[in-house]
């Protein structure tokens, strides 16, 4: 019995030597991780707010996740990227077409925005979803994006996949996107600047936070130079297309506009407000109508600051631009030089630039066979 006993002492205190030795080889796990609290140079880091402290569960009850790229067209700037391959980044997806009036107008922040936060982790992606034909064609938005400076990557969404992909329905539209791939916040069209730019600042910090990085993301917020400031309260006129898919107004002419026909129109005696009139010989196209013999003319009285024209020209026309019957001067636009715009590739035109809103009584005096007017738009 005493054997027994012994050996039984013996079988136990093996066992309890084998536990030891295995507890003995496990990592030291502490029971939380600790706090990471990265300093700037010069003084500590703010701490961030709470709406950057979420867990993934608690942004997947609140916030959709940024569907992927699909895009229909070629890459500039960049390799093709991934909104997958984008995690641990924070993401600025802008829908935009090069000319848009609305959209040209936000170029100068995003630009900004871009060379001030890229070190930093943001990337701005656009997608270029095209209004018209020929925005579909990758040279000229090469061409645009060189005029206003865009280094940041972009692609054509030619066939608006990524574009529905997004439910997107607006030019421009910005969605941001944080280090999780979770949309944090969206705004359509133009402003909110001051807004967007905080939340960047914002998630960067929370991108700081996770990578364990020290860098200076508090930087003051963007101000462009030579940015047109428009009161949208004031402008009474709005966007008026040509062609016969995208009209959205009957038109002052009582000739009408057939479809793919040509028609003469005479000088129009009565003109209303808001609604463009032509005259001389003119084809009606799809998003455009085109001018058929040398010479003809277009009249809009209009209530807005700047108008806009997006058009072109295979062979080069020029247009004279006067307001209230005298060519301009002090009111002409950007694209004006001596009165008149020489117009050719397919782009936006600034043809008036005023300091008021009052209403004004437009002519343009088109030479040249083949010029195709688009659409007005006004600031």
């Amino acid at each position: 019995m005493k054997g027994r006993t012994v050996a039984l002492i013996i079988v136990l205190l093996l066992i309890a030597g084998a536990v030891w030795y295995i507890e003995s080889q496990k990592p030291d796990i502490p029971e939380s991780e600790p706090t990471i609290t990265p300093t700037l140079r010069g003084g500590a880091l703010e701490s961030t707010s709470p709406k950057v402290q979420m867990t993934l569960d608690e942004k997947a009850k609140k916030y959709p996740v940024a569907p992927d790229f699909i895009p229909t067209g070629e890459w500039i700037n960049s390799e093709p990227l991934t909104i997958a391959g984008l995690r641990g980044k924070v993401v600025l997806v802008d829908f935009w077409t090069y000319s848009c009036i609305n959209c040209i107008r936000t170029l100068p922040y995003l630009t900004s925005w871009d060379a001030k936060y890229r070190d930093a982790g943001l990337v701005i992606v656009g997608s270029h979803t095209p209004e018209f034909e020929f925005e579909k064609d990758i040279e000229n938005v090469k061409r645009a994006m060189e005029k206003h400076g865009i280094a940041y990557p972009v692609f054509q969404d030619n066939e608006f996949r990524t574009w529905r992909a997004y439910r997107n329905q607006y030019w421009p539209h910005k969605y941001l996107v944080d280090i999780d791939g979770f949309i944090r916040f969206d705004h359509i069209g133009e402003g909110g600047y001051v807004e967007t730019e905080e939340l960047i600042q914002e998630l960067l910090k929370e991108r700081m936070q996770r990578m364990g990085e020290v860098m200076d993301v508090e930087k003051p917020i963007t101000t462009p130079e030579d940015v047109q400031e428009v009161d949208f309260g004031k402008i009474r006129t709005p966007e008026l297309y040509f062609g016969y898919a995208f009209r959205r107004h009957a038109g002052g002419n009582e000739e009408g506009y057939p479809p793919e026909k040509t028609v003469e129109y005479l000088e129009p005696k009565n003109r209303g407000v808001n609604i463009p009139y032509m005259e001389g010989t003119w084809n009606n196209q799809e998003d455009f109508m085109q001018l058929e013999i040398g010479t003809g003319k277009v009249y809009l009285t209009y209530n807005a600051k700047s108008v806009n024209i997006v058009a072109s020209s295979d062979a080069g026309s020029t247009v004279e631009v006067l307001v209230d019957g005298v060519l301009v001067d002090a009111n002409a636009g950007s694209d004006v030089v001596d009165g008149s715009v020489s117009v050719a590739d397919e782009r936006l035109y600034n043809v008036v630039m005023s300091d008021d809103y009052e209403p004004h009584e437009l002519e343009l005096r088109i030479s040249g066979k083949g010029f195709r007017i688009y659409t007005f738009t006004f600031g």
